[in-house]
């Protein structure tokens, strides 16, 4: 059986053997090359110790109580440039669900994968054949897709709680089922993620949404009594019934929203504001005999506010946090081009800033198939994406150029009046034509000599731009409408 290990890390395990010490890949990068995905990080597990290791690589480091240590490969790929060699180790005493109370090194390799969390990441890979050393069956586990502990799951949820959520964003994105007694033991269990760093907690929700498959996965953590410790507020709308535009409830509404974003291949924090967009809809239902159907007045203001204290909770970056609760707090702007006018266009565009605009538009093309509509785009919506970046492109107007009427009357002492607009809408024009004169010692030199001209002759000329301009902006409109299919 041969796997495709790169030079550097093939390089590291045999001058590790070289030296008289075993070398076996293990973990992560073992089931990523088992299921031929590319692994994002190498480990290398030995009997020789962090001084050993040390003594074979000497530029070499070793920070942690774990007994790893960087081997630096030189290469330039991230993924390669560090490659962390681990001895064999025995762990004891998980007093607060996360860390062992003491490592053994100088175990042997197969007690060294009986403390490994999942039987897929239980594997060990080396040998000069490169023959799989597998107790556990984990090879069995990745044929069938099936996420089991090692051992006892209570065992090992009991060491490390986090597990229990790493389980979950495996199954995100492995496309991997539970082993059944797997999954009871997490929901048994579940209460100890509270004793778990919110930044690990965190760490683990952002691979998740990052994954092809977080509704699976967050559907799961729901079911299991998980995500009352990753973000109690998404509990709130399970079985909360919306109004008629929904086919679903809330809270599948914001799975679904999320879900698809993901499908989208959108950016983390629009799937982010999916997850949230309307998470206080339940706060702020309110029956209306006059609609005869529910309504959430609000629910985007006060979901901004709960959407803040949670991400703050989760130790999410301040840039991300302000980010997720724009789009979050403008998500319901009003879309409908009929009505709505290019400067209220502008306004929302104010509101969420000119750099998130584009995410707040697939926000609500989320949002949309998030309710059970089939059609993400119609046409309406279409129009005002067509508004939206008419809003955002710099118009065709004298303010291109590169003088102004200030700076007309001030250089050549000339008194406001209509001779100034007549000058400036001749002087377009001929930039329309050729950019490149659109530099002040151009615009001086024939401002001066359009000023010299007849009254009746500037008034010609300047006509004639201010005609051009509005052909020329109508052409760029018309290109514009055609590209969202609005014509």
């Amino acid at each position: 059986m041969s796997h495709a290990v790169p030079k550097e890390v093939a390089g590291v395990s045999s001058a590790l053997r070289n030296a008289g010490f075993e070398a076996y890949l293990v973990g992560g990068c073992v089931r990523d090359l088992l299921l031929s995905r590319t692994p994002k990080d190498w480990d290398i597990t030995t009997n020789a110790s962090p001084e050993q290791i040390q003594v074979v690589f000497p530029d070499s480091f070793y920070e942690n109580e774990y007994g790893t240590v960087g081997v630096k490969t030189g290469a330039l790929d991230p993924a390669l440039a560090i490659v962390e060699v681990t001895p064999y180790r025995k762990e004891s005493g998980y007093s607060d669900k996360r860390r062992p109370d003491s490592v053994e090194f100088g175990a042997s390799l197969e007690e060294d994968l009986a403390r490994r969390d999942f039987t897929v990441n239980a594997i060990a890979l080396g040998g000069s054949q490169g023959q799989p050393v597998d107790p556990y069956k984990g090879q069995k586990d990745i044929k069938d897709k099936v996420i089991r502990a090692v051992g006892k799951p209570e065992e090992r949820f009991n060491e490390d709680a986090l597990r229990i959520m790493r389980a979950v964003r495996l199954v995100a994105e492995l496309d991997f089922a539970l082993d059944t007694d797997t999954a009871a033991a997490m929901k048994l269990h579940a209460k100890h993620l509270g004793a778990i760093s919110r930044e690990r907690v965190r760490d683990e929700l952002v691979r998740i949404l990052n994954s092809d498959s977080p509704m699976t996965a967050l559907t799961l953590a729901q079911q299991l009594g998980l995500l009352e410790f990753i973000a109690k507020d998404l509990c709130r709308g399970i079985g909360v019934e919306q109004n008629q535009a929904h086919k679903y409830d809330v809270f599948e509404h914001l799975m679904r929203t999320m879900q698809h974003a993901a499908d989208k291949s959108y950016n983390f924090e629009t799937r982010l504001a999916g997850l949230f967009h309307d998470v206080s809809k339940p706060e702020t239902r309110r029956w209306s005999d006059e609609k005869n159907d529910w309504t959430f007045h609000g629910h985007d203001v006060v979901g901004s506010r709960v959407t803040k204290k949670a991400l703050e909770d989760l130790k999410f970056s301040r840039n991300t946090i302000d980010k997720v609760v724009k789009l979050v707090r403008w998500h319901m702007f009003f879309s409908d081009p009929e009505i709505v006018t290019t400067s209220a266009v502008r306004r929302v565009i104010t509101n969420v800033g000119q750099e998130n605009i584009e995410d707040l538009l697939n926000l609500r093309i989320c949002d949309r198939i998030g309710t059970g509509r089939p059609k993400e785009q119609p046409f309406r919506f279409r129009k005002y994406k067509a508004m939206v970046e008419q809003a955002l492109r710099d118009p065709v107007s004298v303010g291109m150029l590169k003088t102004d009427g200030n700076r007309l009357m001030e250089k050549f002492r000339v008194e406001p009046g209509p001779k100034i607009g007549w000058v400036l809408h001749a002087l377009l024009e001929e930039v329309l034509d050729n950019p490149n004169l659109n530099t002040e010692e151009y615009m001086d030199k024939r401002a001066a000599e359009m000023l010299a001209m007849k009254e009746t002759e500037l008034k010609k000329l300047g006509q004639s731009g201010k005609e051009k301009r509005e052909k020329r902006e109508e052409e760029e409109l018309k290109k514009i409408m055609e590209k969202h299919h609005v014509c």
